[in-house]
């Protein structure tokens, strides 16, 4: 049996669905809000629930428990590695952050995950994922507005750019190594995925300049970028919890800096076309200023 942990969200709810739709695979998913009969029950805060949620499990999907203080984060991933040992998994395949993050505020759970599972019993995959395309998408949705009545969209990415890549290519990515997964430990045979890391990382880079190109294609009218300083960006994430605020500007700096362009990915190895980032920011914002008339 495959089992995928986070099916509640956007990446690991995708996974599940690709996995079904391949059909011939046994595979159940996991959340903390599962019932315990269509999904699994595994709520990283509650170890206790993690060993019942992985039995029966030869593959484990291991998707990231997110957002979280870092020491919230290393005792959800520490519990499910334990877990998924206790549990007899022969192979697990977790859903880490690509290369170019490595300076990013986030990346430390990520790391400190990759080294725990290297000393695990089982056979490891790590998939580090680039970051996600709906990530710009989203902030030049919100510069929509602005953008609509001055002609300005105003961002603290200073002049760098991103390589950002659609979440549903990452997801068939896990899809293909899970499933091939299985099938080599079914079969006994080589287990091609085992003991390696793929660098998923997006194939294209946006910037500021891109997003207002995207948003004057959306909006029908010219949209010129603006730099804002960190600073000034700071204040307007008075809302957000205090570890939200900190990865937001870690994500902000990191760009501004131009530490967040990939150097190589293993994307085109796995898919033969993956998505346009830009047309795939290009329809979130469509859809979003549509939405809002």
């Amino acid at each position: 049996m495959i089992v995928v942990t986070g099916v509640s969200g956007a990446l690991g709810g995708a996974i599940l669905g690709g996995l079904r739709a391949a059909g011939g695979l046994e595979v159940a998913g996991a959340s903390r809000s599962g019932d315990g009969t269509a999904v699994r029950h595994a709520d990283f805060d509650r170890p206790d629930t993690l060993k019942e949620a992985f039995e029966g499990a030869r593959v484990l999907v291991f998707v990231s428990a997110g957002y979280a203080e870092d020491d919230v984060v290393l005792a959800r991933h520490g519990a499910a590695v334990r877990a998924a040992a206790d549990a007899g998994v022969e192979h697990v395949i977790y859903t880490s952050l690509a290369a170019s993050g490595e300076r990013l505020t986030i990346a430390l759970a990520h790391r400190w995950t990759e080294a725990r599972l290297a000393e695990a019993p089982f056979d490891v995959t790590v998939l580090r994922n680039g970051l996600y395309a709906e990530i710009p998408a989203g902030l030049a949705l919100m510069g929509a507005a602005a953008a609509a009545e001055s002609g300005v969209f105003a961002a603290p990415l200073g002049a760098g750019r991103v390589s950002v890549v659609a979440r549903d290519d990452l997801a068939a990515v896990a899809v293909r190594v899970a499933a091939e997964a299985w099938q080599d430990v079914v079969s006994g045979g080589e287990r091609r995925h085992a003991g390696r890391t793929y660098e998923l990382e997006g194939l294209s880079a946006v910037g500021g300049h891109d997003l207002a190109e995207v948003l004057s294609e959306v909006l029908g009218r010219p949209v010129s970028y603006l730099p804002v300083p960190l600073g000034a960006a700071r204040a307007g994430l008075a809302g957000l919890e205090a570890y939200q605020a900190g990865h937001t500007m870690s994500t902000f700096a990191n760009i501004g800096a131009g530490l967040l362009e990939a150097r190589r990915s293993d994307l085109p190895a796995f898919l033969d076309a993956p998505r346009s980032a830009r047309d795939l920011i290009a329809a979130v914002v469509r859809a979003g200023v549509g939405a809002s008339h």
